[in-house]
């Protein structure tokens, strides 16, 4: 007989991701998660998989409150941490979208609980009085949590959808940036681009957010000028085309982008070596 909670890893541990925007957070909160299961009066639940989720939501909340304060004293701006997916993930589209490192940095910016509420209810689809009691909120509490935590995201959602010239522009602006063209670079970028960099005191980073075509294209033929035996190998990661940066065979950097009318968006960089070790064996993330 299958263990339900083997069963389900698979939809445990996207759910402790899509919380916590950290592969390693979210395996602690399966490894404490699965704990608790196994002390658990298992022949007395009638529902393992809500059992289970409500458990690890209650397990990811605690932890999420914890790394809250942490990462308000990270040096530069904190991104969550990529993770390889396998080719399902992507056609899923409201999944690739939930975990796309676009939207995870919007979610970052919810309180613990509304980011809870969302991902139960709009990524999973559960009902509010599901969602109530692994919050151990009413109903009615959750509804308002979940109009308020909606509207946010909302307002700062971004363009995730992928169009068709996504690599091709990609291509252009990695051309660019081995010549050192800041012309060329300004070309291939929005002119509100806006520059996130994640190299958690580590790594040379922007210790800010950079906006604005010139601004961005500078900062890159600065960091590029000093590097040599630069290479560049695409990757499928968090449900979407992402690039790997290598430096003389080694990886150094994970990038990723918005596009929006042929034009790059947005752009985000991990650094942090750290957060770059799940990027070779794809994980099956899963709604079901």
């Amino acid at each position: 007989m299958t263990d339900p909670f083997e069963e389900h890893r698979g939809l445990l541990f996207t759910v402790a991701y899509e919380m916590l925007g950290s592969v390693a957070d979210a395996e602690d909160v399966l490894q404490d998660s699965w704990l608790r299961w196994d002390h658990a009066a298992q022949d007395e639940v009638r529902d393992p998989r809500a059992y289970l989720v409500r458990l690890v939501t209650r397990q990811a909340l605690n932890r999420l409150r914890t790394v809250k304060r942490q990462r308000e004293t990270y040096v530069g701006p904190w991104l969550p941490e990529p993770l390889a997916t396998t080719p399902d993930v992507a056609e899923d589209v409201e999944l690739a979208d939930s975990v796309s490192v676009a939207m995870l940095v919007v979610l970052e910016t919810l309180t613990p609980l509304e980011r809870a509420v969302f991902v139960l209810r709009e990524v999973f689809g559960y009902e509010y009085d599901e969602i109530a009691g692994a919050t151990d909120r009413t109903a009615d509490a959750v509804r308002q949590l979940a109009s308020r935590a909606r509207k946010h995201v909302q307002a700062r959602r971004p363009r995730v959808e992928l169009p068709p010239d996504a690599a091709e522009v990609t291509e252009r602006f990695l051309t660019a940036v081995r010549t050192g063209d800041v012309e060329r670079l300004m070309q291939v970028m929005a002119p509100d681009v806006l520059l996130v960099t994640d190299g958690g005191g580590v790594k040379q980073a922007a210790l800010r957010p950079i906006e604005g075509a010139e601004k961005v294209a500078r900062w890159f033929v600065g960091v590029a000028s000093g590097v040599e035996g630069f290479g560049v190998e695409w990757t499928t990661a968090n449900g979407r085309p992402g690039v790997l940066l290598l430096v003389d065979g080694v990886l150094d950097t994970f990038g990723t982008v918005v596009v929006e009318d042929g034009r790059l968006k947005a752009l985000y960089l991990v650094r942090n070596p750290d957060k770059l070790g799940h990027l070779t064996r794809p994980r099956d993330l899963t709604r079901r």
